[in-house]
């Protein structure tokens, strides 16, 4: 098992470890949301519960004032007879108890007039009946409230008695009106710390509300949509009051309650953010670690290539100036220069090359006649262009050819040694495509991009740097591309390399 296989496979050992503890997380929050959800809601019945009662007193209230109204109707009506009688009765006795009926009455405002309505007399009123002669005015305002009280004599004289509310049952009025008014405040202000909207008994019209947003609650849109809402979570509480008809209390959840469902959900984005930008922090340090370690050794190897080879070049000479002169020592110059080359293709690791313009088909013509002579001659080589044609894109020489060679040598060992490699080499307008084909035993899709990282292999004597240095030198230092564009299982694979036609401002200083 290589490193990437082991690596892949903690991957998904510390993924599952990473969904267990975000979903135990995510399950102990909801547990705690659940619990505070159900608190919330207890606190809410026992506030519709306390809106319930409040309504039954506000009403008990408002009925038992209702009453003492009616009785103070009848007890003006019994004044108004008692005037009656007071004209026709003779007898003392019976006289005298009409006079103490009247003049018991301290609390209920009356006001006697004639047909003309020149008062006559006046019971507990708020001004002097002496100096003032006609109901007229404001005064006959006040106490047209009610119908008066026609009061007939013989001879088809007739008196009218007037009256209104008793001071004690106007001040009891204005604080049950307080109380109901007060009563829908103290809803919208007590509401548990949750959005309340009242409205009237059409369930449109907003009456009051709290915990709601200033300036969207004036957006009627806002108000019918949040109306829809309070009504999908909650059955509205209907409340009937007195004088005031139906009214509907729309509630829903507090924003507390809201923000804390949605916590787990913000607290895993948080979690995976923060992963996330961990990752690619340390991904960055240890690639430029690895660049760093990539590019050492190469000038290292570099570094010590160079010595024995100047020395193998000076026995060359030395050979050839004593007069040997054979094809050994011609085959000896040869791989003496392939070193020297190798040696310089180091070198450049780790500095920007220079880029030329060189004829791509010509390059491939001589990266694979190289490679023929030095390996298996089972191996059929196809070039789809002719070597007379041209194709031009700006490429370092050395490394350009390293990148071919090594993509043939990775070809030739998935083949086994027999089999066929094709070449095709195509324009567009500022791209070459070049298209390197086997007939091997092909690439698992799994597996397109892991073979270009470093120390990735199949076979089991080799580093597995060829194909990552390729990648380097395309991508880095030819800003191009390098892929996997095909592969079947035993049917071969196609590696795609893209170079761009227009050199760098950089690369050709």
């Amino acid at each position: 098992m290589n490193i990437y296989t082991r690596k892949k496979r903690w991957k998904w050992i510390l993924f599952a470890i990473a969904i267990m503890i975000v979903s135990f997380s995510l399950w102990y929050t909801n547990i705690l949301v659940r619990e505070i959800a159900r608190d919330e809601r207890n606190n809410i019945r026992i506030w519709a519960d306390a809106i319930y009662q409040k309504a039954e007193l506000v009403n008990y209230t408002d009925r038992f004032f209702n009453q003492i109204r009616e009785e103070e109707r009848k007890r003006v009506e019994l004044v108004a007879d008692a005037y009656r009688i007071i004209t026709i009765v003779e007898e003392s006795d019976v006289l005298n108890f009409f006079l103490k009926f009247i003049t018991e009455n301290t609390t209920v405002p009356v006001i006697l007039t004639d047909s003309r309505n020149k008062i006559k007399n006046a019971i507990n009123t708020d001004f002097n009946p002496d100096t003032v002669e006609y109901l007229r005015g404001r005064l006959r305002s006040e106490f047209m409230v009610y119908t008066p009280v026609k009061i007939s004599y013989e001879s088809d004289n007739f008196d009218y008695l007037y009256y209104k509310d008793s001071k004690l049952f106007t001040e009891l009025r204005v604080v049950i009106d307080d109380l109901i008014d007060s009563f829908f405040s103290e809803v919208v202000l007590n509401s548990a710390s949750v959005p309340v909207i009242i409205t009237d008994s059409t369930k449109t019209r907003v009456l009051e509300y709290g915990l709601l947003d200033e300036t969207k609650a004036q957006d009627s849109l806002y108000i019918i949509s949040t109306l829809e809402h309070m009504a999908y979570d909650n059955e509205p509480i209907e409340i009937e009051l007195s004088d005031q008809g139906k009214r509907y209390i729309f509630y829903q959840d507090s924003a507390l309650l809201t923000r804390i469902m949605y916590f787990p959900y913000f607290q895993f984005g948080v979690i995976g953010l923060f992963l996330f930008i961990a990752y690619i922090f340390f991904s960055s340090t240890r690639k430029s670690e690895q660049n760093q370690v990539w590019v050492g050794l190469a000038k290292e190897t570099a570094h010590q290539l160079g010595t024995p080879l100047s020395s193998m070049i000076a026995w060359i000479e030395l050979l050839k100036m004593e007069g040997h002169k054979s094809e050994t020592i011609e085959e000896l110059n040869k791989d003496v220069e392939r070193l020297r080359k190798i040696t310089e293709r180091f070198s450049k690791i780790g500095s920007e090359p220079r880029l030329k313009n060189e004829n791509i088909v010509q390059v491939i013509y001589d990266s694979v006649n190289y490679i023929k002579s030095r390996a298996s001659q089972k191996v059929n080589y196809k070039i789809i262009q002719s070597q007379e044609d041209k194709i031009n894109a700006p490429v370092n020489l050395h490394l350009f050819e390293w990148v071919i060679e090594n993509i043939c040598k990775n070809a030739i060992d998935a083949i086994g040694g027999a089999g066929n490699i094709e070449i095709d080499i195509r324009e567009e307008e500022n791209l070459v495509l070049i298209d390197i084909t086997d007939d091997g035993k092909g690439i698992p899709k799994s597996k397109f991009k892991t073979i270009f990282n470093p120390g990735y292999t199949s076979k089991k004597r080799g580093w597995g740097l060829g194909l990552s240095l390729s990648q380097r030198i395309v991508r880095d230092y030819h800003k191009g591309k390098i892929f996997v564009k095909n592969s079947n299982i035993n049917k071969g694979t196609t590696f795609r390399i893209i170079l761009r036609k227009i050199q760098s401002k950089k690369n050709r200083s």
